[in-house]
C-alpha cells in the first residue's frame, strides 16, 4: 500500500479490533492446536461477500449443522491480519493477486479454500456517460493499493484509453504509461473511498463491492467494465494455512458453491456479481 499514514492508522485499528474478536470462535485455542468447535466466525467485506454469507446463514446454515457467525469489516487490511492471528476462523473479500502480494508484503500465511464469485471492477462517471468522451486532462481516481491499481490500469488498457509496458504485472503504477493519449491524470486513493470521490474527479476506477454498496449498479452503470472471462480476480473463502481441513469450512465451502446460493447471486445482483463456480 502506498499510504502509510493511512495503513499506519488500519493497522492500529485492526489491533483494536482484534482484541475485541478474541472472544469469538476460532480455530486455534490458547496453545495454539486445533479447536473446531463453536461457532465459524467469518470476516467479510459488507457487500457483497456478508450479504451471500447471511444468506447462508438464514437459509442453508442450520439445515447442514453449521454455526456460522458473520463479522463485517469495510477495510482490505483487517480481515487478513484477523484470520491470521485467529480472532477470526476465515474471511470472504479478496482474489488470488491481492492475497499473493498481501502474504508477500506482511508475512501472512492466509490461503484460499474455494472461489465463489467475481465483481467485475469497473469506470464510473457523474460527469460523461461514455468512456471516450472524457476530454483531455481528465482526473481519474484509482484505487492506491498496488493490486488493484494495476487491476484498473489494465481496464483502461484493455478500453485503449491508455498503453501499458508489455508485460506489466500486478504491480503496475501510472509510471508504467508508454501512451496517453488524452493526458489523463491518476489520483490515488483508498479502494473504498473511489466511489465517494465521484464528484470531485472526472471519473472512478472502483471495486465491484464498493460500487454496489454505494447505489451503483455495475451492469448498467460502467463506462467500461472488466471482463469476467478467464479472470484471475474471483473472490474466495480463505483462511489461515492449515484450517483448510476444519469441518465447518468445508461444510461453508459446500454451501457457498451451492444452487441456492447461485441463484441468490443472480437474482440478486443481476449481473453486477457473477458466480464463479
Amino acid at each position: 500500500m502506498r499510504n502509510t499514514a493511512k495503513l499506519t492508522t488500519a493497522v492500529l485499528a485492526a489491533g483494536a479490533l482484534t482484541l475485541g474478536l478474541s472472544a469469538c470462535g476460532s480455530g486455534k485455542n490458547s496453545a495454539g492446536s486445533s479447536d473446531y468447535s463453536g461457532p465459524l466466525v467469518v470476516a467479510a467485506s459488507p457487500t457483497p461477500h456478508a450479504e451471500i454469507l447471511n444468506f447462508v446463514k438464514k437459509n442453508l446454515a442450520k439445515k447442514a449443522g453449521l454455526d456460522l457467525e458473520v463479522k463485517e469489516f469495510t477495510d482490505y487490511i483487517t480481515p487478513n491480519t484477523a484470520t491470521e492471528d485467529g480472532s477470526v476462523d476465515a474471511n470472504y473479500f479478496q482474489n488470488q493477486p491481492y492475497l499473493d502480494d498481501f502474504n508477500n508484503k506482511r508475512g501472512t500465511h492466509i490461503a484460499p479454500v474455494v472461489t465463489v464469485h467475481l465483481e467485475p471492477l469497473g469506470l464510473y462517471s457523474h460527469k460523461v456517460k461514455k468512456a471516450d468522451a472524457l476530454k483531455s486532462g481528465a482526473t481519474i481516481a484509482v484505487p492506491n493499493d498496488s493490486v488493484n491499481e494495476a487491476r484498473a490500469l489494465k481496464l483502461l488498457a484493455a478500453n485503449g484509453l491508455i498503453t501499458l509496458k508489455d508485460g506489466v504485472g500486478t504491480e503496475a503504477t501510472p509510471r508504467d504509461i508508454t501512451k496517453n493519449p488524452k493526458k489523463l491524470q491518476f489520483k490515488e486513493v483508498e479502494a473504498a473511498q473511489t466511489a465517494r470521490s465521484l464528484d470531485d474527479v472526472d471519473a472512478a476506477v472502483i471495486n465491484g463491492n464498493y460500487a454496489i454498496s454505494s447505489g451503483i449498479k455495475p451492469a448498467k452503470e460502467a463506462l467500461v467494465l472488466e471482463s469476467a472471462k478467464n479472470s484471475p480476480y474471483g473472490n474466495f473463502l480463505a483462511v489461515e494455512e492449515g484450517n483448510e481441513k476444519d469441518p465447518r469450512v468445508k461444510k461453508l465451502a459446500k454451501l457457498l458453491t451451492s444452487p441456492e446460493v447461485r441463484k441468490f447471486i443472480q437474482d440478486k445482483y443481476a449481473g453486477s456479481v457473477i458466480p464463479s463456480f
